[in-house]
C-alpha cells in the first residue's frame, strides 16, 4: 500500500490541527443534516481531540439534529479522569445544545455489561439503521498503532458479528469499543495525530504497516489530519515514492 492512498493534510501546530479537524466536521455535519436530517458523529477520547473538541464547540452547527456517539470508553467509575466522557462533557457537553437524548454514551457502568451492549447495539440498529452506519468517526492513532480500543493482539480486534466489544486489561482499564465493522461502514473516517512521539507510528500507518490494527480501517473516504511533528517521518516516504 503506497504512502498516497491516505490523504493527509499537515498543519503546522497543534492549535491549526485543532482548527481544522473542528472545521471539517462542521462540513460533514452541515452536509448530513442537509441530505439526511441528521449527523451521526463518533468521538475518540484521549489528549490530541480535547482542543479539537473546544474549537467544535463554536462552530455553527445544529446540535439539534446531532447525534453524539463514543467510539470508546474505559471501564472505569463516572466521573473518574480516565473516562472519556469526563473530557467530552468539560470540552464539549457542557458548552453546546445537544438534546441529551441524543448523546449515546457506551454501557459502561451497567452491571453486566454483555447484555447491556446487545441492548446498545439494537439502539444503534434503529438510530442509524441495520447494519448501523456513521456519517463521520473521529480516530486517533496510539503509540501502538492502536485506533478506538482496537489493540494489537487482542480479541476485539477480530469481533465482526458484534458492534461493541470488550478488550482485555489495557493501561490499567478495560475498554468497550466499536467493533471494526461499525468503523469501516461510516460514511467518512477522519484521523488526528498529533506529536513527535507519533511520527514513528504514523509513518507506519501511512504505509499501511499490517501489523498495527489502525491499518485495518478501512481508507476509503479516510482523511488523515496531523501536524508537522507527528509528520517528521513521512519526508522520507515521499522520497522513497
Amino acid at each position: 500500500m503506497s504512502a498516497a492512498s491516505l490523504p493527509r493534510e499537515v498543519y503546522a501546530d497543534a492549535a491549526e490541527l485543532a482548527q481544522a479537524a473542528a472545521t471539517e466536521i462542521a462540513a460533514a455535519a452541515a452536509q448530513a443534516i442537509a441530505e439526511r436530517g441528521q449527523f451521526l458523529l463518533a468521538l475518540s477520547g484521549g489528549q490530541t481531540p480535547q482542543a479539537m473538541l473546544r474549537a467544535l464547540a463554536v462552530k455553527p452547527i445544529d446540535w439539534s439534529r446531532v447525534h453524539l456517539l463514543q467510539v470508546d470508553e474505559r471501564i472505569a467509575p463516572l466521573g473518574h479522569s480516565a473516562r472519556n466522557l469526563t473530557q467530552l462533557q468539560e470540552t464539549l457537553l457542557a458548552h453546546v445544545p445537544i438534546p441529551a437524548a441524543q448523546v449515546h454514551l457506551l454501557p459502561v457502568d451497567a452491571i453486566d455489561p454483555q447484555a447491556a451492549m446487545v441492548a446498545c447495539a439494537a439502539q444503534l440498529r434503529q438510530l442509524m439503521g441495520d447494519p448501523p452506519q456513521l456519517d463521520l468517526v473521529q480516530l486517533g492513532l496510539g503509540g501502538d498503532g492502536h485506533t478506538a480500543s482496537l489493540l494489537p493482539g487482542d480479541a476485539a480486534l477480530d469481533v465482526t458479528g458484534q458492534a461493541l466489544a470488550v478488550s482485555a486489561c489495557y493501561q490499567g482499564w478495560r475498554r468497550m469499543t466499536l467493533t471494526r465493522p461499525v468503523i469501516n461502514r461510516a460514511r467518512r473516517v477522519l484521523w488526528l495525530v498529533s506529536g513527535a512521539d507519533k511520527a514513528a507510528v504514523l509513518a507506519r500507518f501511512v504505509v499501511g504497516d499490517a501489523a498495527l490494527p489502525a491499518s485495518r480501517i478501512r481508507r476509503e473516504n479516510a482523511l488523515l489530519l496531523c501536524d508537522v511533528a507527528a509528520a517528521g517521518d513521512l519526508a522520507a516516504l515521499e522520497e522513497g515514492d
